[in-house]
This record gives C-alpha cells, structure tokens and sequence, in this order.
C-alpha cells in the first residue's frame, strides 16, 4: 500500500514546433498554471522542446538539464511540485544521434529519474515514413521510481504497443504509468484509447498519458487526445484535438487497492510457454 491515499495530477497537451526557445517558455507557462490549480505532479508531453527536421536535431539536443530542464527545475522548486518532462532531446556521446529522454524532476529541483525510450517509431503511414531509429539512439532500461510514496513508471510514445514493458513496470509494483506522446493522428485516432486503456486495466494501474496536437515531424498531424485512465479503464480526464490543454484528475490509490483485491489478476497470472 503506498504512504499517499491520492494525488492530483495534470496532463499538459501542446502543439510544439520547430522553435525550441518558444515551446520551453510555453511549456514553462503552461505547468505553472497547473500548478497553481493545486496539481501535485504535472506531465509535459513528448518532445515538449522541439518538433522539426531530423537534421536538426543534433543541434538541437543538449547534455542533461540542457535549457529545456532547467525552467522545469526552478518551477517544481517554486511550487513544491513534481514534474515529468515529457521527453527532450539528449545528446549523447560519441553518437551524433540524441536520446529520447524523458526525466522525473522532484520538488527540489532535482532530476528523481531518467528514462530514454526503448522502442523507436519505424513506420509507414500512407505516402510517408517515419524512422526514428536513424534520428535518435535507443534506450535500453525500463525504469520506475517513487513520487510521494507511490511507485511510478516512465515510459514514452511508441513503447505504449510493446505490453512487456508495461508488465515489468506492473512487477516492480508500479501504480501510476505516464506515457508522454506524440502519436500521430491516423494511429491515434485507431489504436490511441484502446492501448492507453489497456495499458491501464492489464497491469491495474492509473495511466497519465499527456499528448502532442498540431502538425509534428514530417508534416504528419498528431492526435492529441490527452488522457489519465483508472485502473478499471475509466476515463477521468480526456482533451480533444485543441493545440493546448490542461486536463487534471485526483487518483484514488483505495481504488487501486480494491481493484487488485476483488479481481487479483497480477496474483493470478501464470507464466507460460511454447512447447
């Protein structure tokens, strides 16, 4: 049982660009005011920083904090708040190619948790393609840490397909899953509710899942429709397809345990396999 019996929570939808400096001040802007609405733990969505070229991105990624993190930081120290960082752009090394990273700030400013996304968006939408596995580095850890007393799991975009990930989360006795994304519009609109949900209702967790809307890399629209689920798969808060949001919701952990003690499926999986 986590030491909190709730937390309130904001999901922060934008319509990042190409204009790094703009996006960090609205960004900036727009997890101050969910602050001051009384959240405890405000989620950027992916990305937050920059939305352009490939080519650019090199000289767009930064070594951590980098100026995208370091309002963020002045922020939760001001406001006594935690902050998820959607995902940012880190430079990496000898590897010209950025991580896509998404990191755990903490009331004091401090950086709680990085996590860099595991699995890159290689696909063919219509006429176009993305392949962000030539763009950016890959992750290679699944990583979770604790916000208040409540276990948490970082995760990013296109790792929301993958229920592996979320299942080693769901082990290490996570309650509350964030998915900061940029999903495009034609997947979205097909697969983006139905995944969140699922995510939500398989591992039994709360699902924070903040979106990006506008036109994004490429020229392919993304679909917003930010979203924090309960465990049961209800929909506590929704956006739509608006450039900016604010979406908010207090996450009930007595439910949580009810849940998993009326209907105990994480007790009563059975690993299995091919013979």
């Amino acid at each position: 049982m986590t030491e909190r019996t709730s937390l309130t929570v904001s999901a922060v939808q934008m319509a990042s660009g190409p204009d790094k400096e703009a996006n960090i001040a609205r960004a900036a802007e727009l997890t101050r005011q969910a602050a001051a609405s009384g959240a405890r733990v405000i989620a950027l969505p992916e990305t937050f920083d920059y939305r352009g070229t490939g080519m650019d991105l090199a000289q767009v990624a930064e070594p951590l904090p980098g100026t995208a993190l370091q309002p963020l930081m002045r922020i939760a120290r001001e406001h006594s708040v935690w902050i998820v960082a959607g995902s940012v752009h880190e430079s990496g090394g000898a590897d010209k190619r950025p991580f896509n990273t998404s990191v755990l700030i903490d009331p004091q400013g401090k950086m709680a948790a990085v996590y860099r996304k595991i699995h890159l968006f290689d696909i063919v939408i219509g006429d176009r393609s993305v392949t962000e596995s030539a763009k950016y580095q890959r992750g290679n850890q699944v990583i979770c840490a604790d916000v208040d007393g409540i276990r948490v799991g970082l995760s990013i975009c296109y790792d929301l397909r993958f229920p592996e990930q979320y299942r080693l989360l769901a082990e290490a006795g996570v309650d509350v899953i964030f998915i900061p994304s940029s999903f495009t519009a034609p997947t979205g609109e097909a697969h983006w509710e139905v995944l969140v949900r699922a995510r939500a209702i398989e591992n039994q967790c709360f699902v924070v899942a903040p979106g990006q809307s506008g036109v994004g890399a490429g020229g392919i629209p993304t679909y917003g429709n930010s979203m924090i689920v309960d465990p049961w798969g209800r929909m506590l808060a929704r956006a739509g397809m608006e450039p900016e949001s604010i979406i908010t919701a207090t996450l009930d952990f007595a439910e949580t345990a009810e849940i998993r003690r009326d209907l105990p499926a994480l007790h009563n999986r059975i690993p299995v396999s091919i013979r």
